[in-house]
């Protein structure tokens, strides 16, 4: 590593693959399996780590994340492990955030003070609905009272926690998912994340849907729910910093913006990505066997667990950063471009073709940065495809 790639901040999501059930609108990397050799993860995990010190050993770390699939079904001593190991790698920031997803079920539950002991400072809940009959819908394993206890419990805990929200159900309109939000936002979380309902192809929704058992709601009142949400949250003193998610002060999901700011991140474990730097010219994207036998029988066979290891071109990292970093409210700076990229702004894209999405208000602009308005991170799709429609002329 040259000195200046000693001091770019790095960030290492973990992903455990497995879950009590395939929740029937997930299209993540989620498997259910009957047993599961807890040590034997660890020591995978550990290994896969490893692969990386030669790399990128003593750079600062700032946030770690257990992802998933379910990582509150993993015991302590498995988060306190790969805790261990990232410390031992890597220098941890003073201020580093490390968060889990966690289920609110009563047996997951059970070890959130032993995950906060091993380490986790913030913990993240997948509610998905405070209603009964759409948890049964969503193939959740909690009620919703069990929700709102384990949230309680998260907050005697944690000074940190988040929980995510599915709008856009069957049936919901504007009045239930006000008294929802209501009941939601009464719990007096730090984050929120709120995504709308999809109907991903490959997942047991996809073929119910497109069967007919279900509708969901139309584009419009999609929009109606989005353009609410955003609307009662402000009123409670949340920014709305991401398309998908809303912070009180100082809470965003550190994490989270590591992506959206096109940072370096390592991905560790079944299906795992990363992105990252060596020195001042080589970014490279990684991508994980997927399979959890397979990606097992590989970090015992060479170390890690790596399909693929490529590096990105320049205009390709900086497609990438443009499409993360319009999602975020407070837009992408014109010079963090040229110094996470390689690429001036100005040379692939030219301001005046900015100037239709500024005159319709979809987009805010000054010499130093550009932002998507609340009205652009609503059209965001149409305006990256103008954007990308653009770029790829001025590269013929």
């Amino acid at each position: 590593m040259t000195q200046d790639s000693c001091l770019i901040p790095l960030s290492l999501y973990i992903h455990w693959p497995f879950c009590l059930k395939k929740c029937p609108y997930c299209d993540f990397n989620s498997h259910v399996v009957n047993e599961i050799d807890q040590a034997q993860w660890l020591d995978a995990f550990r290994r896969d780590m490893r692969s990386y010190a030669k790399q990128t050993g003593g750079r600062p770390l700032k946030t770690i994340f257990f992802g998933g699939g379910t990582p509150s079904l993993m015991e302590p001593f498995v988060v306190e492990g790969i805790i261990e190991e990232a410390r031992t790698i890597w220098k941890f920031d003073n201020d580093i955030e490390i968060s889990l997803e966690a289920n609110p079920t009563s047996s997951e539950a059970e070890n959130f003070k032993d995950y906060r002991l091993a380490g986790v400072n913030r913990l993240s809940i997948g509610v998905q609905s405070l209603n009964d009959d759409d948890l049964s819908f969503l193939g959740r394993e909690h009620s919703a009272d069990e929700a709102r206890k384990t949230i309680e419990l998260a907050k005697m805990l944690y000074d940190n926690v988040s929980f995510d929200l599915i709008y856009a159900r069957p049936d919901q309109d504007l009045k239930s998912w006000g008294q929802e939000l209501e009941q939601a936002l009464s719990l007096d979380p730090a984050h929120i994340s709120l995504y709308q309902l999809t109907i991903e192809q490959g997942t047991q929704f996809f073929t119910q849907y497109q069967r007919g058992d279900f509708k969901i709601p139309d584009d419009d009142l999609s929009s109606d729910l989005y353009e609410f949400t955003i609307d009662q949250l402000a009123q409670k003193g949340f920014e709305h910093y991401e398309i998908s998610n809303f912070a009180k002060l100082g809470r965003q999901a550190r994490h989270n913006l590591v992506y959206w700011q096109y940072d370096d991140y390592l991905g560790i474990g079944p299906g795992a990505h990363g992105r990252y730097r060596i020195g001042d010219d080589k970014r490279y994207a990684t991508v994980a066997h997927k399979k959890p036998e397979a990606w097992l029988s590989l970090v015992d066979m060479q170390g890690h667990g790596l399909k693929t290891r490529d590096v990105i071109a320049d205009i390709d990292a900086f497609k990438e950063m443009l499409m993360m970093g319009a999602r975020l409210k407070q837009g992408v700076a014109f010079d963090d471009f040229a110094c996470k990229t390689g690429i001036l702004f100005r040379d692939v894209i030219k301001k005046e073709t900015l100037f239709p999405l500024v005159e319709n208000n979809d987009l805010e602009m000054s010499d130093d940065f550009f932002r998507l308005s609340k009205q652009g991170r609503m059209r965001l799709n149409l305006i990256l495809e103008y954007l990308f429609g653009a770029l790829q002329h001025i590269e013929k």
